[in-house]
């Protein structure tokens, strides 16, 4: 099968990832064999080509996959050949930890992410046990429903961890991939909240996405809104935004933090300006099984549209690369066949 390796942790501008012919992946007995069709091109991928988050090497990134079952191991009872599914970053998780028996499988110590400890979606065809893959609703295509699987999902659990209410003020720092999937979210969710975007630039492609979507209030990070926000979502790589969400916050906000790595130390935070007045700070560590489950319930309900530029799989690195400076708006998606 064709797959697009990574060998060393090497910048982006490198085009680290290579094109290699390899051999297709057999299932055991609770496993399944998918045949990808498409892939999502997420910021993890990123981190861990350059570092940030260094996976097992050789890898083949992507965990945002959407395919179908092309062979069963002899245990399976949950797919048959030819279903849709979707595969998402968590791999596996063992389910005997504290975490695991206590609803956290995220925070389980053994837990695998699909194209980090094991290889993932940038190829033709993947394994993964059947209990951690996911039917995927008729409404979307394979293209709309490949971001969902990290993107939306995440985005839900971050949004659950900022406890919002109908009628509070969000704002979202970053207007990318995830956080235009999330804003529809918030529309249906809580209809009678205000969402505010902060984007690196005024104009810039996130900011023109945030508008033509209807942003009550679109600014640059470093802005003052025109109201405090009751809580905040920050997605983007660096440091600065999360000073700004919680300078911007309300007495008692929360910030979520819905990212894997930050490509900067979080410096010069003031107690008085950033933490005073019962503010929190609270960050996304992986995702729940569950997480994607009510996200693909709640998406298909609205339904969600992501906004998406695809690219072929030899495309991969110069994908990665506009992603990483901003140069499409929405989400990615590679085409595998």
């Amino acid at each position: 099968m064709k797959a697009m390796v990574l060998k060393s942790i090497s910048q982006i501008e490198n085009k680290p990832l290579i094109l290699e012919d390899i051999e297709v992946p057999e299932p055991s007995n609770n496993q399944i064999l998918v045949r990808i069709n498409v892939c999502g091109i997420c910021r993890t991928e990123l981190d861990e080509i350059e570092g940030r988050l260094p996976p097992k090497l050789p890898i083949i990134p992507g965990h945002q996959i959407i395919g179908r079952v092309y062979e069963i191991g002899s245990s399976v009872k949950k797919f048959k050949k030819n279903d849709r599914v979707g595969i998402a970053w968590i791999y596996y998780t063992c389910g005997n930890c504290k975490f695991c028996k206590n609803g956290l499988e995220n925070l389980c110590n053994n837990f695998i992410g699909t194209g980090h400890g094991v290889d993932g979606g940038y190829a033709e065809y993947i394994v993964i046990n059947e209990d951690f893959a996911y039917s995927i609703p008729d409404v979307f295509s394979d293209i709309e429903a490949a971001p969902l699987l990290c993107a939306g999902a995440i985005g839900y659990r971050a949004l659950k961890l900022t406890g919002m209410k109908d009628g509070d003020i969000i704002g979202l720092y970053g207007f990318g991939s995830s956080a235009h999937i999330l804003f529809q979210v918030i529309r249906y969710l809580f209809p009678n909240s205000k969402i505010f975007v902060f984007t690196k630039r005024k104009g810039d492609l996130p900011s023109e996405l945030a508008i033509k979507m209807g942003a009550n209030w679109v600014g640059e990070t470093g802005e003052t809104p025109p109201e405090k926000l009751n809580c905040a979502i920050d997605t983007t790589p660096s440091s600065f935004p999360v000073r700004e969400a919680l300078r911007n916050l309300e007495k008692g906000g929360r910030l979520v933090m819905n990212l894997i790595r930050k490509e900067e130390m979080i410096n010069n935070l003031d107690y008085t300006i950033h933490l005073w007045e019962e503010k929190e700070i609270k960050s996304v560590t992986n995702i729940t099984r569950k997480d994607i489950k009510e996200f693909f319930e709640i998406a298909a309900k609205i339904p969600i549209k992501p906004e998406v530029k695809t690219f072929s799989l030899e495309e991969a690195n110069e994908a990665l690369l506009m992603l990483k400076y901003g140069k499409y708006r929405g989400s990615g998606v590679l085409l595998i066949r």
